[in-house]
């Protein structure tokens, strides 16, 4: 996903310039500390006081030029209204936090007026059109039934440390559909550019699998089907990139 990111930053704002950052759902701080690291401003936003602290204790451990290119916010991403004015940033993340909101609408449109024209919005979501997928491949035939079942809210056993995926263990989440959220981005302004799958061949493995040898070859074959149809419409996250008329 960051490879993902990165590339349509490059596409869409000049080399070498520093980009005002929007982490919704920060977590941990992962994205935010390495977009920081790459020069960026980051102001990122986290509702949950364990993961702002977690945020912070990384933030501390940073060099002081790292450190204050870093501004971390505790609040709801559906408040963003109240701490920032419109068009403040160039870049908006929200990864893994719509399958908490039980009406996602309202929160992408507001993140959206924070975007400066021409500005990126960066969604990750659940990918609502594949959630039979993880079960099957795990021989759960109860629950890849379940999952057929369009209004399906089922649990998602990902607790990753770097925001890419839920941070409750086994919590029930809601999902998304490409063809719904398409439809929210061009009607708030902000049309969807691209998407791209995440987790097209990985999403069934146990989070206690051992790091595979040859990572680098998971992580380009991984990348390559995220880009690539029909993979990556079964991935079991999606990552949508609108950008704001």
């Amino acid at each position: 996903m960051a490879r993902q990111l990165d590339e349509q930053m490059a596409g869409r704002f000049p080399v070498g310039r520093r980009l005002r950052v929007l982490d919704v759902g920060t977590g941990r701080g992962a994205q935010a500390l390495r977009l920081a690291r790459l020069g960026h401003q980051v102001t990122g936003v986290e509702q949950d006081t364990a993961m702002i602290a977690a945020a912070r204790q990384a933030l501390a451990a940073e060099p002081e030029g790292i450190r204050e290119r870093v501004r971390l916010v505790e609040g709801d991403g559906r408040d963003t209204g109240v701490h920032f004015l419109p068009g403040s940033f160039d870049v908006v993340l929200c990864h893994g936090v719509l399958m908490y909101v039980e009406e996602p609408d309202p929160l992408v449109a507001g993140l959206a007026r924070m975007l400066a024209p021409g500005g990126l919005l960066s969604l990750l979501v659940r990918n609502g059109d594949a959630l039979a997928m993880r079960p099957g491949l795990c021989g759960d035939w109860a629950a890849t039934l379940a999952a057929f079942d369009p209004t399906a809210r089922l649990p998602h056993a990902r607790t990753d440390p770097d925001g890419v995926g839920p941070t409750r263990p086994g919590a029930e989440v809601r999902a998304d559909r490409l063809a719904a959220l398409t439809a929210t981005l061009a009607g708030i302004a902000a049309p969807l550019h691209t998407w791209y799958g995440v987790r097209v061949f990985t999403d069934a493995a146990a989070d206690d699998a051992p790091v595979p040898e040859d990572l680098q070859a998971l992580l380009a074959a991984e990348e390559r089907a995220g880009r690539t149809d029909p993979y990556r419409g079964v991935a079991g996250l999606l990552h949508l990139c609108g950008v704001r008329g």
